[in-house]
């Protein structure tokens, strides 16, 4: 049977190749190329309508007990000046798959969003008016977090945008449930722009601004703009006012409170029950080809059911493998009568890792 093309298809055709991108495309751009047919609105109707309506309750994450203190103190180290910490952006492993998210360490002390919230999201604290009533008690900085909206199947982006789009990732937390997790006013990310430049100035009474540099080039890029802009035009300058909010958090985080204490300890509990699903599927294991993946794979399943995921790759090392201090590819077979060396650590949802070593006779 011939294919039938109608008026309509051509239609259709025409609409997508009037907006492919040209010649002059960027080739880190073309993974993008996807195709968003059809394009008519019953299309899109049929797409938008008809799904649950039903929200989860949102509650305080644990960590936001903990978060205004954190934030409080790093105010007070950098009174009148505008602290920009980003969350960072996916990396991609491969054409359009992105490695699994992780936050930057810094945004996720001071937001305690863990897991994979929120590629792209950025952190600021903005300097308070020296004589608000906030100022009078006590106050230097409010805190606020930029996200970008969901994407649900109320909007276009529901089915149409891979990166936020619902219907291609899931339920994801927007401004509001931001807001409800962590206790830090959340508005769209759209904004980001406007807020970090108001008020910014070498002028009395005016905003500096310093970032985290390296968590996000995108952000660090618009911070650089605004500071060019203003009067602060001193790259070596600029650099050592960053270094120094690095710094700063760096060591903030060397003295932990009861919340990371536990988290450590829920780290340190589920690597020791990896370990212990390594001595389980030890003896089926030996002298078989790539069994020290093997070993791997029993404890990537435990750090996947009682925590995020790995700390860092975990390290299966027999025989001759054992001496080299970061065998990761795991390729070797684990033999009868070898020494067997494993380094390996379950990251929890908060993110914190455990790092436990050992070496078992294989007999």
């Amino acid at each position: 049977m011939s294919e039938v093309i109608t008026d309509k298809d051509k239609e259709y055709e025409a609409r997508e190749q009037a907006s492919a991108p040209g010649d002059d495309q960027a080739m880190s751009d073309r993974v993008n190329n996807r195709s968003l047919r059809p394009r008519s609105d019953a299309f899109k109707e049929f797409m938008t309508t008809g799904w649950d309506d039903n929200e989860p309750e949102i509650k305080p994450l644990e960590s936001s007990k903990y978060t205004p203190a954190r934030l409080e103190a790093l105010g007070k180290a950098f009174p009148g000046e505008r602290l920009v910490i980003p969350a960072g952006q996916p990396k991609v492993r491969n054409n359009d798959c992105d490695y699994a998210f992780r936050p930057d360490t810094t945004f996720s002390y001071y937001t305690g969003l863990g897991e994979d919230f929120e590629a792209g999201a950025v952190l600021v604290l903005n300097p308070v008016d020296p004589d608000s009533p906030e100022a009078k008690a006590g106050k230097t900085h409010i805190p606020e977090l930029f996200v970008a909206p969901r994407a649900n199947h109320y909007t276009q982006d529901f089915f149409m945008n891979a990166h936020y789009g619902e219907y291609w990732v899931g339920p994801r937390a927007g401004l509001k449930e931001m807001t409800a997790m962590t206790g830090i006013e959340t508005n769209d990310i759209a904004q980001l722009a406007d807020a970090l430049g108001k008020d910014v100035g070498s002028d009395a009474g005016a905003v500096r601004v310093r970032v985290i540099r390296e968590a996000d080039p995108q952000v660090t890029g618009l911070v650089e703009d605004i500071r060019k802009a203003n009067g602060f035009d001193d790259p070596d300058r600029n650099n050592a006012d960053d270094d120094k909010l690095h710094e700063f958090a760096a060591e903030a985080r060397m003295c932990k409170d009861e919340y990371e204490v536990r988290e450590m300890r829920k780290a340190i509990a589920a690597t020791k029950h990896g370990f212990d699903n390594i001595l389980r599927k030890l003896p089926s294991s030996l002298d078989k080809p790539r069994s020290e993946r093997m070993l791997e794979g029993a404890f990537n399943a435990i750090s996947r059911e009682e925590g995020n995921d790995v700390g860092y790759d975990t390290i299966i090392a027999s025989g001759a493998h054992a001496p080299i201090l970061h065998w990761m590819r795991n390729t070797g077979t684990v033999g009868s009568g070898e020494l067997l060396l494993i380094d390996a650590g379950v990251e929890v949802t908060s993110l914190y890792t455990a790092d436990i070593t050992r070496t078992f006779p294989t007999t």
